[in-house]
């Protein structure tokens, strides 16, 4: 019986609130810097959206192909678009015939989520059909016709950012888009690898984007989970802290490409990690099985792996800073792991949706690769609920090899595991 093959990384991007690109993005982490900061809309308020972490400095015209397309896109997707263009540009991909990938062996598979609109988008229409303060909802069919930009819904769709990396790259293979929370890019991961192991790819770009940032999104989620911490936005969010008391939302994208060993040493690529072992799972969030089923999770990643506990140098949590769901991931950790560090990036850049899993994977791929564990930011009080070993100080990597754990506010969870 034939083996699994072996799968490999061979290019990162990323698009941040603390930086755009794999250099910009690893100097900012291990530099301790915070991409949280006061909304200026929202500035003379106190709402809990007050503050968050956007992405600044951003020019989509340097990495999105065709131009044209930049406007049936919305900024998740450009975001999304602009971190594969570096992650294939890393990888060396160049799809087509005389070159070194046939495109029909190239898969795509983005974690995302439905895109919300700026309200500013259809003000108009809803002013028009609005007669003495009185909506009338029978104009809308009407007005909006005249009104929106016939292409308008495909900057919002789930699958465009998918399909737009697809198009810019000539792949021809399976194109595959996964809405599950911030679990999402995680499990697209799994499912890019899953698609190589069965012979349906060589090669898979995958990742994640999302904004949790627009008017629209935060109120149809609630803000109950956010930080009211608003007058100190760059120490809002508090990953496993004994203060911590919410998340803080903020906006972003990371793709890698991911192949068969075989594939890219005939092609001569430059690997950067080993993807070793995946697993995910579901339980309902705050009952007593959710952690007892997290904690399988990552076991079963590490079985896969064929690695043990003691293997891992970081784990790289999901950490949000929430009260309950830091201590119940904590404590799952620290039985798997003992008092193997552990590293948390949302204090430096916030929930940034579906992105959030990639971008962390990605960090945690970085740490591997420089040796180096970034900060904990945020991180002043240890906390009796949240036995792990995180630290407000960058320590060195004794161990190479690292586990990326990701859970959704809806209770899907995923556990990742990458070798140098």
């Amino acid at each position: 019986m034939k083996s699994d093959p072996e799968i490999v990384i061979t290019g990162l991007g990323v698009v941040s609130p603390i930086g755009i690109g794999v250099e910009p993005f690893w100097d900012a982490l291990v530099g301790g810097v915070s991409g949280v900061r006061v909304r200026e809309q929202f500035s003379e308020t106190d709402l809990p959206f007050r503050i968050a972490a956007p992405v600044t400095g951003f020019d989509p015209k340097q990495y999105v192909k065709p131009r044209k397309a930049l406007k049936i896109m919305c900024d998740p997707i450009k975001f999304a678009c602009a971190a594969a263009a570096m992650a294939v540009e890393q990888a060396g991909l160049e799809a087509g015939p005389d070159r070194n990938v046939d495109p029909n062996r190239i898969g795509t598979v983005v974690g995302t989520e439905t895109f919300f609109a700026d309200p500013g988008e259809v003000a108009d229409v809803f002013h028009r059909c609005t007669v003495d303060k009185d909506y009338q909802h029978d104009r809308w069919g009407e007005l909006a016709i005249r009104e929106i930009q016939p292409l308008w819904m495909l900057k919002y769709l789930p699958n465009m950012a998918a399909s737009h990396i697809s198009i810019a790259l000539d792949a021809r293979g399976p194109s595959n888009s996964i809405c599950q929370g911030e679990v999402s890019s995680m499990l697209a991961l799994i499912e890019a690898a899953n698609l190589i192991k069965r012979g349906a790819v060589d090669v898979a770009v995958v990742g994640g984007t999302g904004s949790q940032m627009a008017l629209t999104s935060m109120l149809y989620h609630g803000v109950e989970n956010l930080s009211s911490n608003v007058h100190n936005p760059e120490s809002a969010c508090r990953p496993f802290d004994r203060d911590r008391d919410g998340m803080v939302v903020g906006e972003g994208a990371g793709v890698i490409v991911i192949e068969s060993l075989e594939h890219a040493t005939a092609r001569e690529a430059t690997v950067i990690a080993k993807l070793v072992g995946h697993s995910s799972g579901y339980a309902p969030v705050g009952s007593d099985a959710f952690g007892t089923a997290f904690e399988a999770c990552v076991n079963e990643s590490l079985q896969r792996a064929n690695l043990k506990p003691s293997d891992i140098g970081v784990v790289n949590a999901n950490a949000n800073g929430s009260i309950d769901g830091d201590a119940v991931e904590a404590v799952a950790l620290h039985r798997v792991f003992g008092d193997c560090p552990v590293s948390a990036n949302k204090g430096n850049f916030g929930n940034l949706g579906p992105g959030t899993s990639m971008v962390e994977l990605i960090a945690g791929v970085l740490t591997v690769k420089h040796r180096r564990i970034p900060a904990t930011l945020n991180l002043g009080s240890s906390c009796p609920s949240c036995p792990v070993s995180a630290s407000a100080e960058s320590r060195s990597l004794d161990q190479t090899g690292m586990v990326k754990t990701s859970i959704s506010s809806m209770g899907q969870f995923a556990s990742v595991a990458v070798v140098d």
